[in-house]
């Protein structure tokens, strides 16, 4: 994972490693399914706000709540792969 860095920061982290932040509904997942492999912190998701694009939704992963907050503040980030499986 990417310590503190902006969403612009964080999203171009992700990329330069191949992958990409995780979307609201992978985030609902991995706090369902793995909350104890994160720290207790924001994460960014890959979604940003539809009436704000100010705005980018992230996942709290010490109460599981989903809200957003401004792209420029500095939050973690992790990245993640997506693969087909067929």
């Amino acid at each position: 994972d990417n310590d503190d860095a902006t969403f612009t920061d964080a999203l171009k982290w992700a990329k330069s490693i191949g992958g990409d932040l995780p979307s609201r509904i992978e985030q609902a997942m991995l706090w369902a399914d793995r909350r104890d492999q994160f720290r207790k912190d924001w994460y960014w998701s890959n979604e940003v706000g539809h009436v704000n694009t100010n705005y980018v939704w992230y996942q709290c992963f010490v109460l599981g709540q989903q809200d957003a907050t401004s792209k420029y503040d500095k939050i973690r980030a992790i990245a993640v792969r997506r693969l087909v499986i067929e």
